[in-house]
């Protein structure tokens, strides 16, 4: 499932959008940049939402920042429609720029857009002889086929999109149990990681994939 996060100081607003999107993504709220900062810390969404006046500093400089360091698709907000703000935010390199008030079903439309599927493979991951197919739910070591539950395929998304990377336990717990974390023991993550590594086993290189990181998470080796 995508993620998206929505950085947007005015709560009712903040809200309404995420109630708008949570049935098709993940949505990550944020109400100053200092928080967005620490949400976006190891971990880059797939999209933001991004309002230009925040209590904290600028949408604007922020996006400067996030354009040193990715290409995700940042959809600008803001309650300036003049056209030298709409000019200087695409510039600055923002994807779109929604003026408020906006209808949220535009918005969806916005969001849907661009975070649409480009390429047929966009889900597949392949590493050594593992080949994993999200799209088809099909999934192998070698030319041995491998049985994975819903729960341990989101699992092995999130670890692989991050691959190299610390995922912390919280972020794992939210991605695989969306919407139900309050009701998910920390538990059950350690016996979901345990039993995708014994169905996995050892890679090419005579290691298990999945390495634990001490009092924080877990991390996809990368070959």
């Amino acid at each position: 499932m995508k993620e998206i996060l929505i950085l947007e100081d005015d709560k009712k607003l903040n809200d309404g959008i995420r109630l708008a999107l949570k049935n098709e993504y993940l949505c990550r709220q944020a109400f100053s940049l200092e928080e967005a900062r620490e949400k976006m810390g190891d971990h880059m969404p797939d999209l933001i939402l991004l309002d230009v006046n925040l209590p904290d500093g600028s949408g604007m400089e922020f996006l400067g920042e996030i354009r040193r360091i990715s290409q995700v698709p940042v959809l600008m907000l803001t309650a300036n429609k003049m056209e030298m703000d709409i000019v200087s935010g695409l510039e600055s390199g923002a994807n779109d720029y929604i003026t408020k008030p906006f209808s949220l079903m535009v918005l969806r439309a916005r969001v849907r857009v661009w975070l649409r599927e480009s390429r047929e493979d966009e889900g597949v991951f392949r590493q050594g002889d593992f080949t994993f197919d999200f799209n088809r739910m099909e999934f192998s070591r070698g030319k041995a086929g491998l049985e994975l539950s819903r729960t341990e395929q989101k699992l092995l998304r999130c670890l692989l999109e991050n691959s190299g990377r610390t995922v912390s336990r919280e972020l794992l717990i939210d991605r695989v149990w969306q919407g139900e974390t309050e009701f998910v023991d920390e538990h059950a993550l350690t016996v979901a990681v345990n039993r995708l590594r014994k169905k996995l086993g050892q890679g090419a290189d005579g290691r298990e994939r999945i390495r634990t990181v001490y009092g924080i998470g877990y991390m996809w080796l990368q070959e």
